[in-house]
């Protein structure tokens, strides 16, 4: 048999039967389907993750407080990270150069007649450079790929200085839409604005920016900023002192886990921390670097990777199944009909590779309709999912080839048992 005349034998036989085959399908969909869902679902979350701490650079470590539940609210677990620790920590810390700090807060500001309810940022002098760094926001029309700049993160004026922030200076700088909203599109700099009852002087606005990530464009707003030195805002937004968010840099990034070993020693001086009983200490605060979240994420991805072969197993397993039933039952049916062509000089081979093609176009008809399936369920895996879900393009030739291999696997049987039929015996079978 030449190959164009097994195959049209071969969909004939398919075609014979169509709501059979259809049903039939439905294994091999499904789990085609689920196999481009779940790997989506898969590569949102590591594109989530990896967008959150795009910011923490390789030479950076991320310190935190530790929180607990209290009364059914956040609270330090035991000393908070004060403006003080992050201050002195690059005299004591041998491996830490510098270290940058930040804290949220909220007040009225008013200039004239206009007065918004802001979130205030009190941030270190590099604020604009780890902004521009981070990559996180960029000015709206921005080329793609080209380098960005803290200047180019500025239209007027200037960011305070690491000097301003030493004295708790009152000045301040301003998002686009915070300065359009308080002053009506005229001359910022210069002028004095009111945070609460302290007055403030502006030095800088900021550019129209928006995010580079296009999901939080609709999410977030980076024009209605109002950053002051990290020293102002704690002393005009708190009655008490607040826990501060530290990033400290790292000279030598070769020394990473040297100089968190630092660090950890560093604060547990300045807290008070002694060493317990087991041998460990009760640290109050948690310290993160890129290679900790690079692992944690490879373990997560580990996971879920066994879970989405437990997964595809089971649903190709049951389209299979299915496969070699209805092969198993073609093959009680067409008994005669095998008998007659093995009769006249078929050989074995032709019937097994008529059979073996029979159930491949089965499969991979079934792996087709999975992947059109798949592909139109990312958007409702999406709205389940926070919105994380991206189409893996390497999901799409993965699900047909595991499709196209469970027909062959699962046709196997039926076909050796058809060619293996002796022909006297197949041509009395009624």
């Amino acid at each position: 048999m030449t190959a164009t005349h097994l195959f049209l034998t071969a969909w004939r036989g398919v075609a014979a039967n169509k709501l059979r085959a259809a049903l039939t399908m439905l294994g091999v969909i499904i789990g085609v389907a689920s196999v481009i869902a779940m790997l989506a679902l898969g590569n949102g979350a590591r594109a989530a993750v990896e967008a959150r701490f795009r910011f923490l650079g390789a030479d950076q470590v991320q310190i935190s407080a530790r929180l607990q539940f209290d009364d059914g609210e956040l609270s330090a677990l035991g000393r908070i990270l004060s403006y003080d620790d992050g201050l002195r920590m690059p005299a004591a810390v041998p491996l830490v150069d510098k270290v940058d700090m930040s804290v949220g807060g909220q007040a009225k500001v008013r200039f004239g007649r206009a007065a918004l309810d802001l979130s205030l940022t009190g941030s270190t002098a590099g604020a604009v450079e780890d902004l521009a760094t981070a990559a996180q926001v960029q000015p709206v029309g921005w080329p793609e790929g080209a380098p960005l700049t803290p200047q180019a993160l500025l239209s007027q004026g200037r960011f305070f200085t690491a000097a301003e922030v030493l004295e708790a200076a009152p000045v301040c700088v301003l998002g686009a839409e915070t300065a359009l909203d308080l002053f009506g599109g005229d001359q910022a700099i210069g002028a004095s604005v009111w945070v609460g009852r302290e007055r403030c002087l502006v030095i800088g606005v900021l550019t129209d920016l928006e995010s580079t990530d296009e999901a939080q464009r609709y999410t977030t707003n980076p024009d209605q900023t109002f950053y002051l030195p990290v020293s102002t805002a704690i002393r005009w937004l708190y009655e008490d002192e607040p826990s501060v968010s530290l990033t400290a840099h790292v000279t030598d990034e070769s020394q990473m886990d040297t100089a968190k070993a630092q660090i950890a020693a560093y604060l547990r001086e300045r807290h008070g921390l002694t060493r317990g009983e087991d041998g460990t200490y009760p640290d109050d605060f948690n310290l993160t670097t890129r290679k900790d979240v690079l692992g944690a994420q490879q373990e997560a991805a580990r996971t879920f990777a066994l879970l989405l072969t437990a997964m595809a197993v089971v649903s190709l397993g049951v389209g299979g199944i299915g496969i070699m039933n209805v092969m198993l039952v073609s093959v009680t049916e067409r008994t005669r009909e095998i008998g007659v062509r093995l009769a006249i000089g078929a050989r074995g081979v032709d019937i097994v590779l008529q059979f073996l093609l029979e159930a491949t176009l089965i499969s991979v008809a079934g792996g087709v309709l999975g992947v059109i399936a798949g592909v139109l369920s990312i958007p409702l895996a999406a709205s389940l999912n926070q919105g994380l879900a991206l189409l893996a393009p390497d999901s799409i030739p993965l699900a047909l080839g595991i499709a196209v291999i469970t027909g062959l696997v699962f046709g196997l049987y039926p076909a050796l048992r058809a060619a293996r039929l002796d022909p006297i015996e197949a041509l009395r079978y009624e």
